[in-house]
């Protein structure tokens, strides 16, 4: 690696607005001597293109991470903190520390190196854009994975997001114990009916 190529972390997150799952993020630094083509903000993109370039950021990447904050985390210290923690976590599990960190939105975490924000950067920045692909996909293969452990909700197809599928699942299934409390549909029903998964 050439000593005067600065080593810049991409930073973003998947699933602030769910309902249920616990919220992912990905840091990457992208080697510019291998360019990718299509990296662009995970949400304009299909599942298939994601999945897709997915394998190819990992491949090409020189440092690749994702991490998680749980629904517990999310809960006790608010998903702005928990998104942020979850940012934190990703840069430090990289292999490769980098010198700068760009983080996608307008808000940013201590990672102990220069870092800074860039709103819309996902679409912007390529590094950002390659983390913002992982941080989905990851987060998404979790939901589809727990929708397979609680059936009924619809996880695989709305990922916790609050659709009219989930909330009517949600009235009728009552709170599992992957649902965010402190999120206020969520909250509404505590008491009435909690699922607890079977042994």
């Amino acid at each position: 690696m050439n000593e005067h190529v600065l080593l810049i972390a991409g930073v973003d997150e998947a699933g602030r607005g769910p309902l249920a799952g616990p919220v992912s993020a990905a840091a990457v630094i992208l080697d510019p001597r291998r360019p990718i083509a299509g990296i662009d903000d995970s949400k304009k993109l299909s599942p298939t293109r994601r999945t897709a370039l997915e394998q190819v950021i990992q491949e090409r990447a020189l440092a690749w991470a994702v991490a998680w904050a749980s629904v517990e985390e999310i809960d006790r210290i608010n998903i702005l903190q928990a998104s942020l923690l979850a940012m934190q976590r990703a840069v430090a599990a990289l292999t490769v520390p980098p010198q700068r960190v760009l983080v996608d939105g307008n808000r940013c975490p201590d990672f102990g190196c220069e870092a800074q924000v860039v709103v819309g950067g996902d679409g912007s920045i390529a590094a950002i854009g390659a983390a913002s692909i992982l941080a989905k996909v990851a987060r998404d293969r979790l939901m589809i994975a727990l929708d397979a452990e609680y059936p009924g909700y619809g996880f695989a197809q709305h990922k916790g997001y609050p659709t009219r599928t989930h909330l009517a699942a949600l009235q009728t299934l009552g709170v599992c114990p992957h649902h965010r409390r402190s999120f206020a549909p969520v909250r509404a029903l505590i008491g009435i009916k909690v699922v607890t998964t079977e042994t």
